[in-house]
């Protein structure tokens, strides 16, 4: 299992996944807003096991989004 972590301080203004949801690359898992700009988050290829936060969540940097099979 792979941990996605947040890779910029900021607040969770869209998540584009579910649990038992197949993901890629080039998907983009999530939106955080920082510093007044949309910043989207892209992981890895498997499935989501794991949704750790939710919409207008305050997250910092390290902080883990998802876990990904």
């Amino acid at each position: 299992m792979a941990n996605l972590e947040c890779p910029i301080a900021g607040k969770i203004i869209e998540i584009n996944i579910k649990v038992g949801q197949e993901v890629s690359e080039d998907d983009e898992l999530f939106i955080i807003e920082a510093m007044k700009m949309e910043n989207p988050v892209f992981g890895d290829t498997g499935i989501v096991k794991e949704l750790n936060v939710k919409v207008g969540d305050r997250v910092q940097e390290g902080d883990v989004l998802a876990v990904i099979e």
